[in-house]
């Protein structure tokens, strides 16, 4: 038994009373943070273990309370220790969205998710003191998808015309990104973050990282998953439905659905090159290789929708006629 899993079971015995408790594994996380669910009787408990000299915990209890001042679906938070980065949370479950959409309810599913997102997009922006996404911010994580996946995990060089070619791809799509109007972002709202609840679904995990950015980002996190695809008319369908409901609430009303649509594509590559760059920096960095396997369906987001857009025909044309060959 290492030395802080110790340290969180005294915690939770001594601190909080928490006695005859069984803990395991809750998830897996792409961070350094660790949940446990912690069972008492017939109650249970989700501990977080988010090691202070690596993960700030303090955004995660921010963004909690405030996303539940919203009327969302997230954790509570019954206790915490914010200088040793533990956090007892309640337990919206085991059943994320991820097994429940490989079952079926796709349609019931995505309602409920799209419901939870009006919520989050209503919000007003300077309540809870979000960061915003700006053109750094978005910059460094296409920076990603060059840095790990290009160079270090397919060991191809980036020459002056490739480097040309990215450059320009990246900074189209941040513009794109930063003509958008301004929301909540949740910035990783996707299956695996979702749980099925009995009320109030869906369960909102892993918030932490939330902003003040773009429209589509979470919209695209839901229904162009890197975990879980769909046809393009039924993600078509789904798109249509939620600027169909915001307009109808009284937003977007500047907003032409051509360029929404247009919008959603290319946040869509912005946020799959960064997906892809951190899938290999996981399995580099980290020793965490099983999100490689995730890889192909998001890259293959990339290879298709930069294809319909002019202004990244270079990087389509490079996609398809250098970097697919390696992978084959």
């Amino acid at each position: 038994m290492n030395e802080r899993f110790a340290e969180l079971q005294a915690w939770l015995r001594r601190e909080l009373g928490l006695t005859a408790i069984s803990m395991v594994p809750a998830s897996s996380d792409a961070s350094f943070r660790r949940y446990f669910r912690v069972g008492q009787g017939d109650s249970s408990h989700i501990v977080m273990d988010a090691p202070p000299d690596k993960e700030d915990s303090r955004p995660f209890v921010a963004v909690a309370q405030a996303m539940a001042g919203l009327g969302l679906n997230v954790p509570q938070i019954l206790a915490a220790d914010l200088e040793r980065g533990f956090l007892l949370l309640s337990d919206l479950g085991s059943r994320h969205y991820l097994q429940a959409l490989n079952e079926g309810a796709a349609d019931r599913l995505y309602g409920d998710a799209l419901n939870a997102l009006g919520l989050l997009q209503a919000a007003p922006l300077g309540g809870a003191g979000l960061p915003e996404y700006d053109r750094a911010l978005l910059l460094r994580e296409m920076a990603l998808f060059r840095d790990w996946y290009v160079v270090r995990h397919l060991g191809m060089t980036v020459g002056e015309g490739l480097d040309e070619v990215l450059t320009q791809s990246f900074a189209f799509l941040a513009d794109e990104a930063l003509a958008q109007p301004r929301v909540w972002v949740h910035r990783d709202y996707h299956s695996r973050n979702l749980m099925v609840t009995a009320a109030q679904n869906p369960g909102i995990l892993d918030f932490q990282d939330a902003v003040i950015g773009p429209v589509t980002y979470d919209l695209v996190s839901l229904l162009r998953d890197c975990y879980v695809s769909w046809p393009q008319e039924r993600v078509a369908q789904w798109v249509g439905t939620y600027f169909a409901t915001q307009r109808a609430e009284g937003r977007l009303q500047d907003v032409e659905e051509e360029q929404f649509i247009r919008w959603f594509d290319l946040m869509g590559i912005q946020r799959h090159l960064k997906a892809i760059g951190i899938f290999a920096r996981l399995k580099h960095r980290d020793a965490k290789p099983g999100y490689l396997a995730d890889i192909p369906r998001t890259l293959a987001y990339v290879v298709e929708v930069s294809g319909h857009y002019p202004e990244l025909h270079s990087l389509h044309r490079w996609l398809k006629e250098q970097l697919l060959p390696q992978l084959r």
